[in-house]
């Protein structure tokens, strides 16, 4: 496929993409298609590669009743959809903390005294991004999520599967029903987003509707 191709056919998947309310509750996500929107967000990128995330799908209709008082923005893709995600953010990622340690040693193999001889690097970045306070680290991590959740929905439709992001939740209470599942390990996650998937059950009223690219970008 040549690269004018290729263009045309990702420009398809974002126009076919759209805010799903309502899906149909019918048609299922194949766990092949899911795992292939899984994997998008797996492999999404994140600041010093540090994977600040954890997807939690819920798929229990009892958990899904549970939860249906909580999220407000999800009155209708909440029980219509094939798969329901929340997207849960590190707490506490501080450049000295054991997760990190773990991570850049274990995970990505650095040998440990060059990540020992990048502590004061480390140190300075913290300092410099302002990331000092519980918030300020919590902030710094559920954006991060954003970029996973993007991936995910852009796979979805690449795919011609159908997804929503959610911001309307009561964002302690669904903690709270998270860590009485135990879900948020050892108080190291939060809630920073939700997304629904499936296959929408109507059509969009309207086509994609945009500002136009000189209003939006500015070259300097």
């Amino acid at each position: 496929m040549d690269i004018e191709a290729r263009k045309s056919e990702l420009m398809s998947t974002y126009y076919f993409r759209h805010a799903t309310k309502e899906f149909d509750s019918t048609k299922k996500i194949s766990e092949t298609d899911f795992n292939f929107i899984l994997e998008a967000g797996r492999l999404s990128p994140s600041s010093g590669g540090n994977e600040p995330w954890k997807f939690v799908v819920v798929q229990s209709p009892e958990f899904r009743k549970e939860l249906a008082p909580l999220v407000s923005g999800a009155v209708r893709s909440l029980p219509t959809s094939s798969h329901f995600v929340l997207i849960l953010a590190r707490k506490g990622l501080t450049f000295d903390s054991p997760y990190l340690f773990q991570q850049q040693t274990k995970v990505k193999g650095m040998p440990v005294e060059v990540y020992q001889s990048m502590q004061q690097a480390y140190a300075q970045f913290y300092e410099e991004l302002h990331l000092t306070t519980e918030r300020e680290l919590l902030d710094w991590s559920s954006k991060q999520t954003y970029l996973a959740m993007g991936n995910m929905m852009t796979a979805a439709a690449h795919i011609g599967i159908d997804s929503c992001p959610i911001e309307g939740f009561d964002l302690d209470a669904v903690n709270e029903l998270l860590a009485e599942k135990g879900l948020l390990g050892n108080d190291e996650f939060s809630l920073s987003v939700i997304t629904a998937f499936g296959y929408r059950a109507n059509e969009p009223k309207r086509s994609k509707t945009r500002r136009p690219m000189e209003e939006i970008a500015q070259f300097v």
